[in-house]
């Protein structure tokens, strides 16, 4: 099996290639390293299991590098929500434009099969939770959010008009072992600043579902075994949620210390975008017999012990 997994030096990515790796698999990443880093994937690199190619995906030169792939996982975007409603453009471009050139280098290249990562975001503020896939209207509240949906409208397009297959995954928020935004990492960074009062954005109820990150690779690829459709879109996230101030509570916990003040800025939202409660539906993924093995608390618990191991 021959895999191209673009954004492979990232945060979720380098998991992805650990695990394709360890399957046997041929793997190209294909990896800016503008948010990569070399180093997530180095061990695979010395023991030439992989290939690297250094490319933008904006720019030309690594398009015909995937011929002969059989599948590419599609991970490289600009991650950043909150950034999204200061300076929308890197969104845009980052997101709908690199997916566009993927697909096209993929029909030009007759490359069959893509894996895509969405978000939870698409949804924007739900009425139904948790959140079905079929749930309508998709109204995104971020610019983020309404990158990711136009790129899963790009991907049914293309799967419908040139014979591909694509799987989209719709993540709540993962987290875990060389993430590098977040909030996990926002807190971890201020702690270190000021032990003796952490910022917390907005009045800390705000309560999303959680996911270890090598849980969430392990739903994409058993998703990806079991389902053949032409366009496959699944939600992957934990079967609980927690709120914003009982993280920082395990992460001021986990950094041992006592006596750290929560200072709110207020409101419901953290910052323009923010959806305040998010918990996504994983019937349908449960329906081929896969099912997260960690709730919300114990995923914020193992990332925040990992992220601290790697400080």
């Amino acid at each position: 099996m021959f895999d191209v997994v673009t954004g492979g030096a990232g945060f979720i990515g380098s998991h992805l290639v650990d695990t394709l790796v360890a399957q046997g698999n041929e793997v190209l990443v294909i990896d800016s390293l503008c948010a990569g880093r070399k180093e997530t994937i180095a061990r695979h690199l010395d023991s030439c299991k992989i290939r690297l190619l250094q490319k933008d995906l904006l720019a030309d030169g690594w398009q015909a590098s995937i011929e002969g792939a059989d599948r590419v996982f599609h991970l490289a975007a600009d991650p950043d929500v909150r950034q999204s409603a200061v300076n929308p453009d890197p969104t845009i471009q980052y997101n709908i434009i690199a997916t566009y050139r993927v697909l096209e280098a993929m029909r030009l290249h007759h490359v069959p099969e893509l894996v895509f990562t969405s978000t939870s975001t698409v949804y924007g503020d739900a009425s139904v939770i948790p959140t079905p896939e079929n749930y309508t209207p998709l109204e995104p509240i971020s610019v983020y959010g309404a990158s990711k949906l136009a790129c899963e409208s790009l991907i049914s397009a293309y799967c419908h008009s040139f014979g591909m297959k694509a799987w989209t995954f719709r993540f709540a928020n993962i987290i875990g072992s060389r993430s590098g935004h977040g909030v996990i990492t926002d807190f971890i960074k201020k702690l270190e600043q000021n032990p003796n009062e952490l910022e917390i954005l907005g009045d800390g109820k705000q309560t999303k579902s959680y996911l270890e990150v090598h849980e969430c690779v392990a739903a994409m690829l058993f998703a990806v075994g079991h389902a053949r459709g032409t366009v496959n879109t699944f939600n992957v996230g934990s079967e609980d949620w927690i709120d914003v101030k009982s993280i920082a509570e395990i992460v001021t916990e986990e950094m041992h210390l006592a006596g750290t003040k929560f200072r709110f800025t207020g409101g419901e939202r953290g910052w323009v975008g923010d959806v305040p409660r998010m918990q996504l539906s994983v019937e349908k993924i449960k329906a081929l017999r896969w099912k997260p093995q960690l709730g919300s608390r114990e995923s914020v618990r193992i990332a925040v012990q990992a992220m601290l191991a790697e400080r």
